[in-house]
């Protein structure tokens, strides 16, 4: 049980003196490119499915004439 204890108090102590936080601005600025990026990536989906929705409908129409 000790060692548990010894655990979570080496944890919290390299946590608090080893980790380098981002600061508040360095968190907006993330927060915005991932959510750019999040946005262009649905919109590719998005025309890609759009493409192949009507590739595959012209064909299906092709062939169900």
């Amino acid at each position: 049980m000790s060692k548990i204890g010894t655990y979570i108090s080496e944890t919290r102590s390299e946590l608090l003196t080893k980790v380098s936080w981002p600061t508040w601005a360095e968190l907006q600025n993330s927060a915005i490119v991932v959510m750019v990026s999040s946005v262009m990536i649905a919109l590719v989906v998005f025309g890609m499915d759009f493409l192949f929705e009507l590739l595959v409908g012209q064909a299906y129409n092709l062939i169900a004439k």
